[in-house]
This record gives structure tokens, C-alpha cells and sequence, in this order.
């Protein structure tokens, strides 16, 4: 009997989780363990765990181990291999049940496995998954017009007008960058006006223009040089901007709130500067909303969350705006929202294209997720839900001054900075975390950020800062 049936068996039922699909693939994999046998400490280890690791002899390992030689290794993962999921719970292949705070790195919003995106995906793939743009199909136009008018009726940015659908976050920017660029040339033929500003401590992704834009070595470096015309600035940082945004520069992408770099969260008085000097210098001002937008706040648009207005005036409102992640719950897809007033006069026949972006499967997904993440019901627990976590962390702040030394983020994208002097445990506290059930992740340098999925229950939030603490505990004990 394949690993994958002896491990699904052992799982709850399938109707209460989702179908278990098995592959040729799965069916020839044999149950046999080549690990070594010696496993007396990981046992003495399991011992006191709640929710220990796979042991060196078990049958994940066993999978694990004849499957990595044939992946390309760009991932350092740990030895859980889930297998199922269901709301905020994820089940590996040896039944431990995880509380899963990263939601797929803020992926999935509406949990996992949610009932009605999973009879939405059914109906679809019996009835059209892809046709190329070579022709119309009913959900790409629908998508867009939906993201518009909820666009528009959130407050947010101003004058949304189009949208262009891919297949991913790092699309979504690379077609932001191009669009920038296409202004640029529209505005000044000679192709002087190219260059791009970032800031330090994002992340765009880790396609070459959208890496271009990532201005952090790890992941530069081995594939330097970038695409010429890049520039980086500080964020949050006002006074640089008379000179970093100049005559040349065609576009601006900025995160309101950074996720990766450590939930860091963007000053209304810097982002209203941007946008002012952006309008000066007929630049094209992005905003990446890809982690942080789609109510994961508390608003449609992390832009248009309050805390962002400034205390006078008006809040800034971008000429671009890229969304992926929650977009499809777990379906690869991307949006970028186009400026009827700045952008979209630029943007030609031609000018871009997809071959799987805005195929039915995908659009519808995401219709459904609009709709629903677009619910002010759902905004208002996310705020609820936001101020149980704070009050939580707030309190372990307490028990751990010299460790905790700030909370940080909006709504439910949440960073839990540790001390200088204990910044090098945080991935050992994301270990001890996931040893005892629950897992989380890390952003930045020594941050532990929350992510979780927005529909989480009052109840799991309160088992999860228990886990933390205990975590925490955990890893003082042995420092």
C-alpha cells in the first residue's frame, strides 16, 4: 500500500477534510524505509513534544527522501509534508494537526479547503479551464469590472479604471514596471525617463524585473547585474526624495505595508510625499498590495486603511495597484489595476500578454473571493480579530521585555520584533511553535509575523498566543 493511502487512512475522514486524490505516481511508492535506525534521542525528543517532528525512520522521511533527489533544491523545508487541510488546520502525513498562522504566506484568506471556492473549482473544470486570450470568456471581464467597483466603492484609489489579470504576485509587478515604463517612453520618446525607484526592506518577487526592484543582496547577488535604471531609497524616509525621484524616473513601487522585510508599515506623511512627488516629476507611483491588500487590514486596500489618511489633506492613492496571494485562495493568479488618468492611454494592443493569465478557472475563484473578502462584515472581525492578537502579544511584551521589543502591522499582517540580543532565535521560536502545533514564520531580521487566515476563530487565536508563549518559554530555557 502506497505511503500516500497508509498516511491518508490515518487522516479524519475524507468528506469532513477534502477528497484524497491518489496518482500513479503515489500508488508506486513503497512504504519502505532505507532511514537509519537509531532514533533514540528523536524518540526521548518526541517525548516531551506535544507535536514532534518526523522521526529519521518514518514514513515521511522515507518519502522525503527518495522524492528531493529529482526537485531543484531552491527550498530549505522542514520535515512535515502536509497532506490535507481544512479552515486554519493543516494535517501532515503522520496525522499531526497544525494551527496554521502563515495561511500560505497570506495566501489563504478564506482558509484551506473552504467548501464553496471547492464546488466553484468542480463546476468550472467541467465546464471550461482555459481557452487562451486568443477569444473572450465570461470571467475575465467580470473579475475586472468587480475590482473596479469595489475598488472605487472601498475609497481607494481614486481613478481605477483597468485591469490586467496574470498568473502570480511577481507577475503582477513585472506588468506594473512595464506599464511604468510605457509612460515613460509616451512622456518623453527618447527614453530618458526610465528610471525606477524601490525601497530597502521589500520584496516585489523573484522575476528579473520584479528582483530588480528587490534591493536584497541574498537574492540579488547570484543573478547580478539587475536590469539598469533601478534605484533604492529608505523607507519611510522624506527627505531623499527631491533626489532619488527625478525628471528621469518613470515609475515608484512601494509597498504600504512591507511584508517580507519585516511588517513594516508605511507613514501617511511618506506616502503622500511620494505621491507629491511623483505628480511633480510625472512619475508613475505603484503601490504592491499583493501581501498586504484585500482586507487583510480591516479595508479593501491597505491604503485606504485610516491609520494611512494624514492628518490633513488627502491620503495618497497609487496610479497602479498589484494584488495576488488572497486573490485566489491557493489558484495561481495576479491582477494589476491600471490608472484610467495616468496609465491606461499608455497601454497598447500588444504592449503585454499571457497565455494562462485571466483563464475562466482562475477568474472565477476569484469573483467568488472578491465577493466575499469585499464584505464589511468580514473587514469588521479582521479589526476584532487584529486588536485579540495585539492585546496578546502586548501582554507577552510584558513577560518578555528583553525579548519582545515591538509589535507592528495592521488588521491581520502582524510582526512581533525581537530584541537585538535575541533577533538570532527567531527562527528557533518558529521551530518550537511548529513542534507544539502551530505554525508561523519570519519576515525580516528577527521578526515573527502573523498572517493567519481572516475568517480564524476568537478561540484559535487564543490557542495560538498560547502556543507562542510557550514557545518562547521554550527557547529562554535554552539560551
Amino acid at each position: 500500500m502506497s505511503a500516500l493511502r497508509i498516511a491518508a487512512r490515518r487522516l479524519p475522514r475524507a468528506s469532513r477534510l477534502v477528497p484524497s486524490i491518489e496518482s500513479p505516481i503515489q500508488r508506486r511508492f513503497a512504504a519502505t524505509s532505507n532511514a537509519p535506525q537509531d532514533v533514540k534521542s528523536h524518540v526521548q525528543k518526541e517525548a516531551s513534544l506535544p507535536n514532534p517532528d518526523p522521526s529519521p525512520d518514518s514514513l515521511t522521511a522515507s518519502f522525503i527522501n527518495e522524492r528531493t533527489p529529482f526537485m531543484v533544491p531552491t527550498y530549505v523545508r522542514p520535515a512535515p509534508m502536509m497532506m490535507k487541510g481544512q479552515g486554519c488546520y493543516l494535517w501532515d502525513m503522520e496525522n499531526r494537526r497544525y494551527l496554521d498562522l502563515t495561511a500560505g504566506i497570506a495566501v489563504n484568506s478564506l482558509g484551506h479547503c473552504d467548501p464553496e471556492i471547492s464546488k466553484i473549482i468542480a463546476e468550472q473544470a467541467e465546464t471550461l479551464i482555459h481557452a487562451s486570450n486568443l477569444y473572450h470568456n465570461p470571467w475575465t471581464g467580470a473579475l475586472s469590472q468587480l475590482l473596479i467597483e469595489h475598488t472605487r466603492a472601498s475609497g481607494a484609489m481614486r481613478d481605477a479604471s483597468q485591469v490586467f489579470i496574470s498568473n502570480s504576485g511577481t507577475e503582477a509587478n513585472e506588468a506594473a514596471i512595464k506599464f511604468a515604463r510605457k509612460v515613460g517612453r509616451s512622456l518623453d520618446p527618447s527614453g530618458a525617463k526610465h528610471e525606477f525607484v524601490s525601497f530597502h526592506n521589500s520584496f516585489h518577487g523573484r522575476t528579473m524585473g520584479a528582483l530588480s526592484a528587490t534591493p536584497n543582496p541574498k537574492y540579488q547577488t547570484p543573478f547580478s547585474p539587475m536590469i539598469p535604471g533601478f534605484k533604492y531609497g529608505n523607507y519611510n524616509d522624506i527627505e531623499q526624495l527631491q533626489t532619488l525621484v527625478t525628471d528621469k524616473t518613470c515609475g515608484v513601487i512601494v509597498e504600504p505595508i512591507q511584508g517580507e522585510g519585516g511588517v513594516n508599515v508605511a507613514t501617511p506623511e511618506f506616502l503622500t510625499a511620494l505621491r507629491k512627488r511623483c505628480d511633480e516629476v510625472g512619475a508613475v507611483l505603484i503601490f504592491d498590495e499583493i501581501q498586504c491588500g484585500l482586507s487583510r487590514t480591516g479595508t479593501l486596500w491597505a491604503h485606504g486603511h485610516p491609520s494611512l489618511a494624514p492628518a490633513s489633506g488627502e491620503a495618497a492613492h497609487p496610479d497602479i495597484l498589484t494584488s495576488a496571494k488572497a486573490l485566489g485562495n491557493g489558484i495561481p493568479i495576479g491582477a494589476t489595476i491600471v490608472s484610467g488618468k495616468t496609465v491606461a492611454s499608455h497601454i497598447k494592443t500588444g504592449d503585454h500578454g499571457t497565455t494562462f493569465g485571466g483563464n475562466p478557472l482562475a477568474c472565477r475563484v476569484a469573483y467568488h473571493i472578491v465577493e466575499r473578502l469585499a464584505a464589511p462584515e468580514l473587514q469588521a472581525a479582521v479589526k476584532d480579530k487584529s486588536a485579540q492578537f495585539v492585546s496578546g502579544f502586548q501582554a507577552l511584551q510584558k513577560k518578555f521585555p528583553d525579548i519582545i521589543s515591538e509589535i507592528r502591522g495592521r488588521g491581520l499582517i502582524l510582526g512581533v520584533q525581537l530584541t537585538p540580543a535575541f533577533s538570532s532565535k527567531a527562527g528557533d521560536i518558529i521551530t518550537a511553535a511548529r513542534e507544539r502545533g502551530m505554525l508561523i514564520i519570519t519576515a525580516g531580521d528577527g521578526c515573527v509575523r502573523f498572517v493567519p487566515p481572516l475568517n480564524i476563530t476568537e478561540d484559535q487565536i487564543k490557542a495560538g498566543l498560547n502556543i507562542l508563549e510557550q514557545s518562547i518559554d521554550s527557547v529562554v530555557a535554552k539560551s
